[in-house]
């Protein structure tokens, strides 16, 4: 009897053997199909990425050159109005220094002319001190028999 009862045993424990070996099959084969379903989309998302990241850097390239356009635009734009500012600050010089040389010029001829007329009126005046002196000496001579003038 035990001798059966043994085998009884070692029957029923070759059965749930049998049945943890099938479990583990089956998990075995359950796993690879869930290796093999992440694999794919795995391989489904880099496309799609690569598909993203080709898209941005067209887009990204898109907006670089617009906005390099826009920039350069800007530069000329700029350019034209700084010679344009330029030219006028420079006509305005011009016309400024014109004008204070021409009054410059105007003093000038101005001080000229009134330097000549004090110096032909000092010359008058020189002269007239000059003919008084010539007369006083005239005077001072003709008497000279008391005076005496010594010079």
């Amino acid at each position: 009897m035990q001798k059966d009862h043994l085998e009884i045993l070692l029957e029923d424990i070759k059965g749930k053997f049998d049945l943890v070996l099938e479990g583990h099959d089956m998990l075995r084969m359950e796993i690879r199909e869930v290796k093999q379903e992440l694999n794919e989309k795995f391989e489904y998302n880099s496309f799609l990425i690569q598909g993203v990241n080709s898209s941005l850097n067209k887009k990204i390239d898109s907006v670089n050159d617009s906005l390099n356009q826009k920039i350069d635009g800007f530069n000329v734009s700029l350019n034209k109005k700084i010679d344009n500012v330029n030219d006028s600050l420079n006509n305005k010089i011009e016309a400024f220094n014109e004008s204070l040389n021409k009054k410059i010029d105007s003093v000038n001829d101005s001080l000229n002319n009134k330097i000549e007329s004090v110096k032909e009126e000092l010359g008058n005046k020189l002269d007239a001190v000059a003919a008084d002196l010539s007369a006083h000496r005239a005077d001072t001579e003709s008497h000279r028999r008391g005076y005496k003038v010594s010079e």
